[in-house]
């Protein structure tokens, strides 16, 4: 592919020639369109790959390289792992047990809270904890007389903080170890990222703990996610089950199904107390109208309470005869007891950090050999795993990393880098490095973090490579920087998630975000450095 390098005038000013021009402008035009939120942000990465390739910018194989790219496949893979802990109920009987040890203090369990979500988001990634542990948290709240929007920001703002812990915290990391090997330095390890990210999360906590109560909002969201902790409970003091009843729904599952119209069990004879012609289903109750029937022959609109294995109740709610009240999958989710699944899902995590921290194979071959375990010893079930893989962010990615390639090839990173040093000069490498983490930490406000680390990291190791200093400290003050998104909601997904539970506004997030986007940037600048010298 061609290449068209930055031209000197006579004054010995830098000069747009070509595809840089060209990668200048389809940059601008994708922060704009990240920035509106009119265009979907999928559709806007795949833009930005399409216009590069037919301005002539990159080749039809740099284009398209993105959707192959080891990181796209690790992310997949990490959807499925998630999922998977979450769906078995792992991260619920987490939370509950850490309500047990802690008490119902609100300082006690706000950094419980945020230490477990951090713990979490080192091993399983900020969106899949954040996502996991909502639910969890709203029920906290409840429990200890709190408004969830007291901790749902602080959950979201630890998962930024925990996501520096380890090598699997964010795709970020993953990335930046990759474009280190590149710019040919050695690799970050497992846990190096620890050496920043303990001060950051000990940091973390400290400023949500003693400013949080000051600025959070006192709000209570409408449609927050409900608490099913208690399920078995509810319906046995509504359905007026006895206590060996309870017993079996506590041990097992249960849910509550409607007769529907023109279902195929209109006229069957039941009673409590029968099994299922499966066998593997047991009728608690049957009502009808408010009564409960000791025996009936069903109608329609006729509740039965059925208790069994999560996946009996599973494979009986998908019946169409049959219109479930709640659905298994998010009661198994909150459940405080663990089954074998369970357990297999935390067997299969267990295997697959050991691999990446003795560094056994690439960590896509490793989290792609995790999600294949979790589907091969039915954790969860393809359609599970169909569903939590993020296409969005895939696709973010995928989009996203031709534009490294353009600004590498073309010389725009060549380009910025040489403005950066004419502006700063060659003598203050710590100067350069908070020119880096200030572009990173704003960009990364109002456009995904993960495509701001991409815009930026070819600019980072053509400055390093410049002034003759290892790139490590440059890349690693960009994934401090990445991780401080804070000041919106649309800065990261997790954030964002957050928003409709903690019934939070848009302005809400740079009153607590602020002090911790100033923490996030001093570490980049001054502490990095100290551990990884220029």
């Amino acid at each position: 592919m061609r290449r068209e390098r930055v031209l000197d005038d006579a004054s010995g000013r830098r000069l747009m020639t070509g595809p840089i021009a060209t990668t200048f402008v389809v940059l601008t035009v994708a922060i704009v369109a990240f920035m509106s939120n009119r265009i979907p942000p999928g559709v806007v990465a795949l833009g930005v790959a399409l216009a590069l390739y037919l301005t002539g910018t990159i080749g039809f194989e740099d284009a398209i390289a993105g959707f192959g790219d080891p990181v796209v496949v690790y992310l997949a893979a990490l959807f499925v792992i998630s999922e998977a802990i979450d769906a078995t109920g792992v991260t619920a009987w987490v939370g509950m047990q850490l309500i047990r040890r802690v008490g119902s203090g609100r300082t006690a369990v706000l950094v419980a809270v945020m230490l477990l979500c951090a713990a979490l988001t080192a091993l399983i990634s900020v969106n899949g904890a954040v996502a996991a542990l909502i639910p969890v948290t709203v029920m906290i709240a409840a429990k200890i007389v709190q408004r969830p929007a007291q901790l749902l920001m602080p959950l979201a703002f630890a998962a930024h903080a925990g996501s520096m812990l380890t090598l699997l915290g964010t795709p970020i990391n993953v990335m930046i170890n990759e474009l280190a090997i590149d710019a040919g330095a050695r690799p970050f390890g497992f846990f190096e990222f620890s050496l920043v990210g303990i001060p950051l999360l000990i940091g973390t906590v400290t400023i949500v703990v003693y400013l949080g109560p000051r600025v959070l909002p006192d709000r209570v969201a409408t449609d927050a996610p409900t608490d099913l902790s208690r399920y078995a409970e509810t319906l046995a003091d509504h359905y007026e089950l006895d206590p060996t009843q309870t017993a079996i729904c506590a041990a097992g599952g249960a849910a509550e199904v409607v007769i529907a119209p023109r279902s195929e069990f209109i006229g069957e004879k039941v009673f409590a107390g029968m099994r299922t012609d499966s066998g593997d289903l047991v009728i608690l109750a049957v009502y009808r109208g408010g009564d409960r029937l000791t025996r009936a022959r069903l109608r329609v609109g006729d509740i039965i309470v059925l208790s069994g294995s999560w996946d009996a109740l599973d494979e009986r709610a998908s019946h169409p005869g049959l219109l479930t009240v709640t659905e298994p999958s998010r009661l198994r989710r909150q459940a405080t007891r663990l089954g074998p699944r369970s357990y297999a899902a935390v067997a299969v995590l267990a295997v697959m950090c050991a691999l990446l921290v003795v560094d056994a194979a690439p960590a896509a071959i490793v989290a792609l050999g995790a999600a294949t375990a979790m589907l091969a010893l039915r954790v969860i079930t393809v359609s599970q795993a169909e569903h939590a893989i993020s296409l969005t962010t895939l696709v973010i990615v995928a989009g996203m990393i031709p534009m490294a390639t353009a600004m590498q090839s073309s010389g725009a990173a060549e380009l910025i880098s040489r403005t950066l040093l004419d502006l700063v000069g060659t003598g203050s490498p710590l100067l350069l490095q908070f020119g880096i983490v200030a572009v990173v930490i704003v960009l990364g406000q109002f456009i995904s973090n993960l495509a701001t680390v991409l815009i930026v990291a070819p600019i980072a190791v053509s400055v390093a490579a410049a002034t003759g200093i290892s790139p490590l400290p440059m890349l690693m003050a960009m994934t401090v920087a990445g991780a401080a998104s804070f000041l919106t909601p649309i800065a990261t997904a997790a954030n964002l998630m957050v928003a409709p539970p903690g019934a939070y506004r848009f302005g809400d997030y740079w009153k607590l975000g602020l002090p911790l986007a100033a923490l996030f940037a001093a570490v980049a600048t001054f502490l990095v450095p100290l551990i990884w010298p220029f």
